[in-house]
């Protein structure tokens, strides 16, 4: 499936993937747009229900995002492909406040024949908050109606 882009909203000119991941619905929603190069910025701004108990963006909420962030980062190198998180590590490096737009940059380091590896950085208003790395398992997507129930 696609991504769709934002006509309306805080959000226009951004693209979503439209309602196929409920997961990440419901922790985001992300959004990702192109630069002038080609290259993909991730986006999301973190909600009340996004804070821990010192009022920060949740560290689970970061993962979400730096995990949809590395899907993101690899579809714009390598735009046909499937695939399902082999490994997703990270490293806290500051404090994401509510309310203020993430935005989340990297690169595909490598990409084999089943193995894609990428890297990048969350960062709040400038200011890092995470760095993060992942390797990315492509695999067959299984026919519609073959979906576990």
């Amino acid at each position: 499936m696609a991504l769709a882009p934002v006509t309306e909203g805080d959000w226009e000119g951004w693209l979503r993937w439209p309602g196929t991941d409920p997961f990440e619905d419901h922790t985001g929603p992300f959004y990702a747009r192109y630069d002038a190069n080609g290259a993909i910025e991730c986006g999301f701004r973190p909600e009340a229900k996004n804070r821990n108990g010192g009022g920060n963006v949740h560290g689970g909420a970061l993962l979400t995002f730096a995990d949809f962030s590395l899907f993101m980062i690899a579809s714009a190198a390598l735009p046909e492909f499937h695939g399902v998180t082999a490994t997703l590590n990270a490293e806290f490096v500051g404090a994401a406040r509510p309310g203020q737009l993430l935005t989340a940059r990297g690169e595909v380091v490598k990409a084999g024949r089943s193995l894609i590896f990428v890297r990048g950085t969350i960062d709040d208003a400038g200011e890092a908050v995470m760095s993060f790395s992942g390797v990315i398992k492509k695999i067959t997507r299984r026919p519609a109606g073959d979906q576990p129930g």
